[in-house]
């Protein structure tokens, strides 16, 4: 039988990243602030900003205080409502209660975006700020949305944690909002194991989220090689105005990052061919459906998602099981004991548990394979070929002669 392959290590990190860190292991100048200039994560800031076509970026410990000092940044009251999608991850209603804000939760469709008529529903419920997740990378429609939340002047923040790479109109995921959000944990298409990054033309919000992230005294300054009057001015204007979270990203990290960054086009054109070899086998089954990629939208993905079609629990926990005989995992979003993905499972929501019975449906047969770009053809074709062997037994379908 053949294996199937291993989907959770990373990518090597680049040798190029050995001589920065062997630097700065022998110099022990870990801490950002350490060098008058151009420390690594000042260096990472500027280079990636310049990739993603942004004026600032601000490099953190994890996506989740990226999320969490873009909302304070916002200058939100305490108790602002937070409009977020239902299907997201556990950490970004996480963000919204630890900036002292309330999240509310919106609709999601079966294509994994959000339900745009509910959006707009609950939008006029005193919204204050959006948190757009392009969940596992999948994009809603940011025209609708932008047009929606620019009419009644609401702030929207791009949680792309999982879309580094992706462009909607040909422009940057991360750069439609006010601010983006992106990850460097593990297992995104750029590992740092943690870390997290803010990007924004905006020189205020900008200078708030440095100073809130730590850069005590004057240690901002740092942060680049030429200030222009905008940041000069919102800086002198919040020194000293702000508490500092402390939630800076070492230098040792960005070291690991920065080389990475010229792997971008090439994961992302890999992650792509790989994702849509996959989808096509898997969508010539009566049981298993990939939602397509809305026109607008060129994905950068890492994993695959597809729905489950006329399959009951136990044919379900079935399908789990058998591909997981044949080492595939297979992750029912609402069936996996405890997911963090599923909204009813975040019982630190105040209140009680919202009634969303769409996403809840879409959840309970929505299911999530790994699929990262470094995977080859025949180690793609082994995990469709599971995937669609799995469905057939379950529903009684005569083994097929599956591969290539």
């Amino acid at each position: 039988m053949t294996l199937a392959p291993n989907v959770y290590d990373a990518e090597p990190i680049p040798d190029s990243a050995r001589v920065e860190i062997d630097k700065l292991l022998k110099s022990g100048d870990l801490f950002r602030y350490t060098a008058p200039e151009e420390a690594p994560v000042t260096l990472l800031e500027q280079e990636f900003a310049a990739l993603m076509g942004s004026r600032y970026a601000l490099a953190v410990s994890s996506c989740s205080a990226a999320l969490f000092l873009s909302l304070k940044a916002l200058g939100l009251p305490r108790d602002a409502r937070v409009l977020i999608p239902g299907f997201t991850f556990a950490a970004v209603p996480s963000s919204v209660l630890h900036a002292d804000c309330l999240p509310v939760l919106c609709e999601v469709g079966d294509n994994y975006r959000i339900d745009l008529r509910d959006f707009e529903a609950k939008l006029e419920s005193g919204i204050s700020a959006v948190i757009i997740s392009h969940m596992r990378g999948h994009t809603s429609d940011m025209d609708a949305i932008m047009a929606l939340c620019d009419a009644r002047q609401i702030p929207v923040v791009e949680d792309a944690a999982h879309s580094l790479g992706t462009t909607w109109n040909g422009q940057n995921i991360g750069t439609i909002g006010r601010v983006g959000c992106f990850s460097f944990q593990s297992y995104k298409l750029v590992n740092a194991g943690e870390g997290g990054i803010v990007i924004t033309d905006d020189a205020d919000l900008v200078a708030r989220a440095v100073i809130m992230s730590g850069a005590y005294e004057h240690n901002w300054s740092k942060h680049f090689n030429e200030m222009d009057s905008n940041l000069e001015a919102a800086f002198a204007c919040h020194q000293n105005q702000h508490p500092l979270y402390n939630l800076r990203m070492s230098n040792l990290s960005a070291a690991i990052i920065r080389p990475q960054l010229n792997e971008i086009p090439r994961r992302v054109r890999d992650g792509r061919l790989g994702h849509d070899r996959v989808a096509a086998r898997l969508n010539t089954s009566l049981w298993l459906h990939v939602p397509p990629a809305l026109p607008q939208e060129e994905r950068a993905p890492d994993s695959i998602q597809f729905n489950l079609v006329d399959l009951n629990a136990e044919d379900t926990d079935r399908f789990v099981k058998a591909a997981a005989e044949r080492g595939v995992k297979v992750q029912v979003f609402g069936q996996s004991t405890d997911n963090a993905r599923a909204f009813w499972n975040w019982q630190f929501l105040p209140g009680d548990t919202p009634e969303l019975p769409q996403t809840r449906a879409m959840l309970m047969r929505a299911c999530d394979v790994r699929l990262p770009a470094r995977l080859t053809h025949a180690e793609q074709d082994i995990i469709a070929d599971v995937l669609l062997m799995a469905a057939d037994e379950v529903m009684g379908l005569e083994p097929q002669a599956y591969g290539t």
